[in-house]
């Protein structure tokens, strides 16, 4: 993709990479911003190990032949669907509102709004200060699976006995991780709490995200107005 925009007289290429890129490596104090990265070598999952080796194999790339690149690094994407197919994120909601999760780890990340994500790109695309930059996009403060279910349950509260009802604790994590795949990214975080910063983004590009408890409940709305959510 680099040498083809490289080939068209491209100025810049604005890549969309991935929070996975950048704190999946726990760090002591639980702050994260552009600067950090995660470890490849790290005991991770592959699609994310995949994040960062393709961004850093991006930056590479530009060093010494261009074109500008700039990186939007997103944490999990929420909002409203474009059409009836489910994305992973938007799928996690649908499997609250349809009862398919009563139980759920205690695990801390980042909600961006897709519009939010769309804004971001735009600005990154068209303002100087962008170039050679990475912007995390993330909403507000890190929400976890089931304070999620609290917001839904609120929103919709004829689906209210659906959502999760039970949190396991830190310790019933890593005992389930032993033997159970899906729970080894939560066992990983260690139940940490991360504080992501968009600060970058607000100062450098003026991104104002939406709440995230808006792009949680308009995620859900729009499930319900494509008919996926069961009565």
């Amino acid at each position: 993709m680099l040498a083809a925009a490289r080939k068209a007289g491209v100025e810049r290429v604005v890549m969309t990479s991935s929070y996975a890129a950048v704190g999946y490596t726990v760090k002591p104090d639980g702050h994260y911003d552009e600067s950090d990265w995660t470890d490849p070598a790290g005991d991770i999952a592959p699609y994310i190990r995949s994040k960062v080796v393709a961004e850093r194999a991006a930056w590479d790339d530009v060093r010494d032949q261009g074109p500008e690149l700039t990186v939007i690094n997103p944490t999990g994407i929420f909002g409203p669907l474009l059409n009836p197919r489910v994305s992973a994120s938007t799928g996690l909601v649908k499997t609250f509102l349809t009862g398919g999760m009563p139980v759920v780890p205690r695990m801390y990340f980042g909600v961006v709004d897709v519009r939010d994500v769309v804004d971001l790109h735009l600005r990154a695309m068209l303002s100087p200060a962008a170039a050679g930059e990475r912007f995390i996009a993330v909403g507000d403060a890190a929400t976890s699976f089931y304070e999620m279910g609290r917001v839904l349950a609120r929103h919709l509260p004829q689906y209210a006995d659906r959502v999760p009802a039970t949190e396991l604790t830190d310790e019933q994590v890593r005992e389930a991780a032993k033997t159970n795949p899906a729970m080894r990214e939560a066992a990983g975080l260690r139940g940490q709490i991360p504080v992501i910063s968009n600060a970058k983004a607000r100062r450098v590009l003026g991104w104002a995200p939406r709440p995230v408890g808006t792009t949680i409940n308009d995620t859900a709305d729009s499930l319900l107005a494509f008919g996926l959510i069961p009565a």
